[in-house]
């Protein structure tokens, strides 16, 4: 029984932190004037809408006084195993390199 516990922890663990990787996301977008939703299809074109996303935006909790850098943004990604959804948002950074 004790295991089960320790299962359900971590799984609720990964799910806490999959959020904040969400809200880092949704963050970075604003800093940047993009929109997550767009991007995110753009990364996942053949997924159903985010609903984990769509929440996280739809909380809108007052991240806004925080800058992500780009360099977190990518680790977070790739550290969660978004690599088509970092592609997308070093694609974004280039752009803005280019400008």
């Amino acid at each position: 029984m004790e295991f089960k516990n320790i299962d359900e922890q971590i799984i609720q663990k990964y799910r806490e932190d999959e959020t904040l990787m969400i809200r880092l996301f949704v963050q970075w977008c604003a800093n940047h004037q993009l929109d997550p939703q767009l991007l995110y299809k753009k990364a996942y074109p053949h997924q159903q809408a985010n609903e984990a996303l769509n929440a996280v935006i739809e909380s809108d909790d007052g991240f806004e006084e925080l800058f992500i850098d780009n360099e977190t943004m990518l680790d977070v990604l790739q550290m969660f195993g978004n690599e088509d959804l970092a592609f997308v948002v070093s694609d974004e950074i280039s752009r803005f390199q280019r400008k």
